[in-house]
């Protein structure tokens, strides 16, 4: 395997650029503005630079990069701590149960709330893969990288940890749920409000949103129907998050209703579940697939290795160690992959 997960740098604004071009939309945290990467990816150089300290609100972003040929084909992203500049909203959907004697009926009526309930929490998402490379588990290298990074580095994250998934888009761009709900309050399409909100962050969503209950009978059946569920390339991702112990519990994205899952950040599966020991031979003697990361900071990188335990320590393949520039004596992180 000749990927690795490595911090992102300056040099790489064309690469997101290249990349966020090709999201489709509806992609808040990769917006196709070089302004606002170039903003981002100052950001996550703030970030990797400060060695210490306590929580705060912070962006990291990290690449996947081929050894092979230098070329840079995802990326993903980690936030600290979220609503600490600007109000974090989500929609939380409940039910009010009302019973009438006279009619001798019960009626329970859906209704979405906004909140900023998960306000505080840190969050992974930015996560994109080429096209091209959708093949040989690179998502999942991507995504795990992440916890590993915070395992790695657990004091900088909060508590609780979040995952937004890309709601229904349909095949114009656009957002049932958002032509359903917020489109009437704010006078614009879905591409346009996520494009400012991409850039501008939700400041917007305080001054214009109806801050009263919606009951969902009162959307369009579009919208109903969208409420919730993840864009079909989200699917493999969600199933993703739910293997990591993360949960559905109701909320949604205040753009295009798709769904936020959350989890206690140390009962995430790779957090939990990875271990940290030296190198002790590089060799082929085969071992158990994994993923393996090393560093710290803006040092921090990740690859797929296979790892087999011995009493002094692993035995780490050697595509790995030169993916990762490690060899015997090296700490390493490493959690099966599975």
């Amino acid at each position: 395997m000749t990927f690795r997960i490595r911090a992102a740098r300056a040099g790489d604004l064309q690469h997101l650029y290249e990349m966020a071009k090709l999201t489709g939309g509806g992609f808040t945290n990769l917006p196709p503005d070089r302004k606002a990467l170039a903003g981002k990816l100052d950001r996550s150089a703030a970030a990797f630079a400060r060695a210490d300290g306590p929580v705060a609100d912070e962006t990291f972003v990290l690449m996947l990069e081929n050894t092979a040929t230098g070329e840079v084909r995802g990326t993903c992203q980690l936030f600290t701590q979220v609503g600490q500049q600007h109000p974090f909203y989500s929609y939380r959907l409940g039910t009010l149960t009302q019973h009438s004697k006279q009619l001798a009926r019960t009626f329970r009526a859906e209704m979405l709330a906004l909140t900023t309930d998960l306000e505080g929490a840190c969050e992974v998402g930015g996560l994109f893969l080429h096209p091209g490379e959708r093949a040989g588990g690179l998502g999942l290298l991507l995504a795990r990288s992440r916890y590993l990074f915070i395992r790695a580095h657990r004091a900088r994250f909060a508590d609780r940890i979040l995952a937004e998934l890309r709601g229904i888009i349909d095949e114009a761009g656009g957002s049932p749920f958002w032509d359903g709900l917020a489109g009437r309050f704010f006078g614009m399409n879905f591409q346009d409000a996520d494009q400012f909100n991409a850039i501008n962050g939700h400041q917007f969503i305080a001054d214009l949103m109806p801050k009263h209950p919606i009951y969902t009978a009162m959307l369009s059946e579009p919208a109903r129907a969208a409420i919730g569920l993840p864009h079909p390339s989200g699917r493999a991702a969600m199933r993703m998050l739910e293997n990591e112990g993360f949960h559905y519990e109701h909320y949604i994205d205040i753009f295009d209703g798709g769904p936020t899952m959350t989890a206690r950040t140390d009962k995430v599966r790779t957090i939990a579940e990875a271990r940290e020991a030296p190198i002790a031979t590089i060799d082929t003697d085969g071992g158990v697939e994994s993923l393996v990361a090393v560093g710290r900071l803006d040092t921090f990188r990740c690859a797929f290795g296979m790892v087999r335990e011995g009493a002094d320590g692993i035995v780490l393949s050697p595509d790995c160690a030169a993916a990762l520039g490690i060899g015997p004596g090296d700490a390493v992180l490493h959690v099966p992959r599975w």
